[in-house]
């Protein structure tokens, strides 16, 4: 089946009840061997066959949760027929992510779904009276079952149509009723030569309807799509080859259920419009799963941008102490004592981060965990010690894997090499970038200590190799730091001596001078993203793998946080201190510990957002994505790692 998608498709024809495509198909007749398995399956129970699954990965990767005996839903199935491996990620997986055409299918089908669900019988009495004419029953919303298919449907609409008996004077004589399910779709038929047509996922919904109404009781003998962009109905004959047609993708179904996640589609039209395209990414999988030695795209195969550059949403940092976060129809509402400070739409919120003393009420909990914002809580200082967020994440079978192969000390080492690779290697650029002269000796060393990370030989040695670097890094940093001048002005016009921005090395917990305290709260601001990240994605964000387990401390997503340092936290820190967004004014001092003032940690607070939302291109796919959606990225990246789907690891290196 070729990838290719109609001229006239829209957005409207892509779904219908919330997430279902569609496609065209040419049913094949049964080869004589086809048909003996077919009649095998209508005769016995579908079972998979799970030495006939495609190896695309490794076979120690975890059988999935879902059972025989579940019955798939047709709307699943029509999944399946439009791409296999969106049917794993949303049936097996239980991954789903919401677009503005699910929204908008979710909409349309709102009548639909307020049916009550009752159909009549399938046969009437002959002794009950009977109508002169023809008549028509409609049902909405009906949910049926069959036991032979292992298959569930909900059914938009049945029309039921009851006709008188063949013969008047047998009073014992049953009227068998003929229904005719009807399925509502949001786009337009396709144009086939003899006219209009249906797409191959609305053959595939409305024969798994049709069957599974005769399995119970029903007279089915054909179908009904009601296309509502040019409001046609288009029929499709309920024919043997159609049935066995649906069987068959019923039985490659359940054989897919049983295996790993099929290979992603290849260059398909299909995945531009789907809204698993950033959980899936199809074409970053195939071109690290196939060149894994060589991280530059070629010219010839391009990577497409599937994933938005951007995040619509924005997170909502609150620390003036004293506030109190409350939740009304569905809008955060922050009051200081009895005043209305400031409202916020939860739909236009990422996550909430409260600072110190501020409260929040269970309404608000709840209403945020509804919607999946996570809400994350950081000391007076700054450090950042809990989370709370519901239960949106169905998706297990990563950590599975991630839990597996952290007990493997070759999987460990591998992925900590590049997590050390990719930050020394940025802290050398950073270095070249924004030094006033970057000493040549300093920027060879770090050079060879990037390439020596990658031959270490333990975790420990990797250790050694990542502090000796850190520290040169240091050593130099100062040198990055190009707000001297202002910083002498300041202090003259003050009488009492104020912090300066002059760095000698790295210190905290207390940090004793505004760079260093400036440099442990970007760090725990970027730590609590790649811990949203890695929970996002599926991990447990307290499983590392160079990092190791450690009480109340998120290890993998320190993890993933070592390669975005440089390019995020210290460079938020040095845009602060080179452009005055910061001055000395905004620092107190408290013994010999130093702290942001709250109205210094605010402009902190949208420098930082600020370069969260700025775009770079990226190194390997060669397109531009924000550093958020960079961090998003890599953490899929890294899943995508352990379940094999890709061959090694890439960190994200700049240019």
């Amino acid at each position: 089946m070729d990838d290719t998608v109609p001229k006239k498709q829209t957005v409207d024809n892509r779904l219908a009840d919330g997430h279902e495509r569609h496609r065209q198909i040419d049913i094949p007749a049964p080869s004589p061997l086809e048909q003996k398995i077919l009649e095998t399956l209508r005769a016995e129970p579908i079972t998979p066959r799970p030495e006939q699954a495609p190896a695309t990965q490794p076979p120690e990767t975890p059988a999935p949760a879902v059972t025989q005996a579940d019955p798939i839903p047709a709307r699943m199935l029509n999944e399946f027929v439009y791409c296999q491996r969106l049917f794993y990620y949303e049936y097996v997986e239980g991954i789903f992510v919401e677009s503005a055409d699910t929204l908008r299918g979710s909409a349309i089908h709102q009548k639909v779904d307020s049916g009550s669900g009752a159909l009549p019988d399938a046969k009437v009495d002959g002794k009950a009276e009977k109508p002169a004419e023809p008549e028509v029953i409609h049902s909405r919303s009906v949910q049926l079952s069959s036991e032979r298919l292992g298959v569930i449907a909900k059914m938009d609409l049945v029309e039921v149509r009851s006709a008188p008996a063949p013969s008047a004077d047998d009073l014992f004589s049953m009227t068998v009723r003929e229904v005719v399910p009807v399925d509502y779709k949001a786009g337009a038929p396709r144009e086939g030569d003899a006219g209009n047509e249906l797409w191959d996922t609305d053959k595939m919904q409305l024969g798994l309807q049709a069957l599974i109404l005769r399995d119970n009781g029903y007279t089915c003998n054909e179908g009904v799509i009601y296309y509502r962009t040019t409001k046609q109905r288009v029929r499709l004959p309920i024919t043997p080859e159609l049935e066995d047609w649906v069987i068959k993708k019923i039985a490659e179904a359940r054989i897919v259920m049983t295996g790993p996640i099929p290979a992603p589609l290849v260059d398909s039209p299909k995945c531009v419009r789907c809204s698993l395209a950033p959980v899936c990414l199809p074409d970053e999988t195939r071109l690290l799963h196939l060149r894994p030695a060589e991280p530059a795209p070629t010219s010839e195969a391009p990577v497409r941008r599937l994933i938005a550059a951007r995040d619509e949403t924005r997170p909502l940092y609150l620390n003036s102490q004293g506030f109190r976060v409350g939740c009304k129809n569905e809008v955060l509402q922050v009051k200081d004592k009895e005043k209305l400070v400031e409202e916020v739409r939860i739909r236009d919120v990422s996550h909430v981060a409260l600072f110190g003393n501020i409260q929040i009420t269970t309404q608000a909990i709840q209403a945020l965990c509804e919607q999946d914002v996570p809400v994350t809580y950081f000391s007076m200082g700054g450090w950042f010690y809990g989370i709370t967020r519901g239960h949106e994440l169905k998706n297990v079978f990563l950590r599975m894997e991630q839990f597996r192969l952290a007990r493997d000390p070759i999987t460990c080492l591998a992925l900590a090499r590049q997590f050390v690779h990719g930050k020394i290697r940025n802290h050398r650029t950073m270095l070249m970038r924004n030094h006033v002269e970057p000493p040549e000796s300093v920027i060879l060393k770090l050079k060879r200590a990037a390439e020596d990370a990658l031959e270490a030989t333990s975790i420990e040695e990797l250790l050694g190799i990542e502090g000796a670097a850190a520290s040169l890094y240091f050593q130099n940093f100062n040198g990055m730091i190009k707000a001297e001048d202002a910083a002498s002005a300041a202090q003259e016009s003050q009488t009492a001596p104020l912090p300066t921005f002059n760095f000698s090395t790295r210190n905290r917990r207390p940090p004793t001078d505004p760079v260093n305290a400036l440099l442990s709260l970007s760090y725990s601001m970027l730590s609590k993203d790649c811990t949203l990240a890695c929970l996002a994605i599926g991990f447990d964000p307290f499983i590392g793998f160079y990092h190791q387990p450690r009480f109340g401390r998120p290890a993998l997503g320190l993890d993933l946080m070592e390669e975005f340092r440089p390019l995020v936290a210290e460079s938020s820190v040095l845009n602060c201190i080179n452009n005055r967004i910061v001055t000395e004014n905004d620092f107190v001092r408290a013994g010999n510990a130093v702290n942001l003032s709250p109205a210094g940690r605010k402009r902190f607070f949208q420098a930082y957002e600020q370069r969260m939302s700025s775009l770079l291109t990226h190194p390997v796919f060669d397109y531009k994505v924000s550093y958020r959606r960079a961090l998003e990225l890599q953490a899929r990246l890294l899943g995508k790692t352990l379940t094999g789907e890709i061959a090694a690891y890439i960190p994200l290196l700049t240019r």
